[in-house]
């Protein structure tokens, strides 16, 4: 029996080495390298709002286009700004009309 069989070759040390075969792609050979993509920037979410017809409400909502253009970590301002508007614009709800006032008159 042969210490070769037909599935194994032996390449010539000297053929491999002008060939370039079983050697690692020379990188200036590549072609030009293009660094990798950063972060995005911020950019709007096209994210339409409806007029809810509470101009307190739709003041605070439009506020929310204001994070449209900031970096994420300015975000949680705009929303505890837009948030605590809408809880105040709520409780306004709730709160009780203040009774008529009296009229004297007889």
């Amino acid at each position: 029996m042969s210490d070769t069989s037909p599935d194994h070759r032996t390449e010539d040390p000297e053929e491999a080495a002008e060939t370039g075969a079983g050697a690692p792609p020379d990188p200036d050979e590549a072609g030009p390298r293009h660094p990798a993509p950063g972060p995005a920037g911020p950019a709007p979410l096209g994210v339409e709002r409806a007029a809810t017809g509470d101009a307190r409400v739709d003041a605070r909502l439009a506020r929310l286009a204001d994070a449209d253009h900031l970096a994420t970590d300015g975000h949680i301002e705009v929303y505890e700004d837009v948030h605590q508007g809408l809880r105040e614009a709520l409780s306004a709800l709730d709160a009780r009309p203040a009774p008529p006032a009296y009229d004297h008159r007889s």
